[in-house]
């Protein structure tokens, strides 16, 4: 959405709550007053737009979740425990781009650990992942596939479909959750997750049938 720089002349009492307000929404002046002006005037920012799709994530997302405060519009934070041990902490971190072209956002996923075993399952779960997911959304026509991997963090661009805010929203909670069901399976039993991977495959390409993402 393109942007032009203009001069206003306003009260400093307004500009001290503008600032106020804008420090605890974490964002700018500028930016806080182009989405008041955009509101009044019925306009659509991009900040309305991703509080739109985390707005309706939020709803969907479901119970094996716990969503985090968010000071910025284009995050969200999710987190679930795992059933392994010390029930040890993984974290969904959802960007959403605020002028998106092929890629919607950036997903990343961390796990919160010292333990080096667990790191290294985490590792190996992902390469698998990664694996699978690239095959897959090959085989969907989608060949643009970013993915990363490092010591307990994966990250992956998010492709854009061009679906509306509700069934974007709607997309990116049944991935979550399929990614998340998942780790779960994997970290139960690690040594008996080659017999579950075939029908784990096939709920991610099931899922790939309804949306691209």
């Amino acid at each position: 959405m393109k942007k032009s720089v203009y001069s206003l002349v306003l009260m400093d009492d307004v500009i001290k709550a503008v600032d106020r307000e804008a420090y605890k929404r974490g964002t700018s002046r500028s930016n806080l007053i182009n989405q008041i002006l955009a509101e009044q005037l019925s306009c659509t920012t991009p900040e309305m737009r991703m509080r739109d799709i985390f707005g309706s994530l939020s709803d969907l997302i479901g119970s094996a979740f716990s969503i985090q405060q968010q000071r910025s519009a284009s995050l969200m934070t999710l987190r679930t425990a795992l059933e392994y041990k010390y029930r040890p902490t993984i974290s969904y971190k959802v960007e959403l781009y605020r002028v998106p072209d092929e890629f919607l956002g950036t997903l990343r996923v961390q796990i919160r650990t010292q333990n080096s075993a667990l790191i290294s399952a985490f590792n190996s779960f992902f390469a698998y992942r990664a694996k699978l997911e690239a095959s897959a959304l090959s085989a969907h026509g989608a060949k643009d596939y970013i993915c990363s991997l490092t010591n307990g963090t994966f990250s992956r661009r998010l492709i854009n479909s061009g679906l509306d805010d509700e069934k974007t929203a709607e997309a990116i909670s049944l991935y979550l959750n399929d990614l998340n069901r998942s780790i779960q399976v994997y970290f139960s039993a690690p040594e008996g997750f080659a017999e579950c991977a075939p029908k784990l495959s096939a709920d991610y390409s099931h899922m790939l049938n309804e949306y691209i993402l």
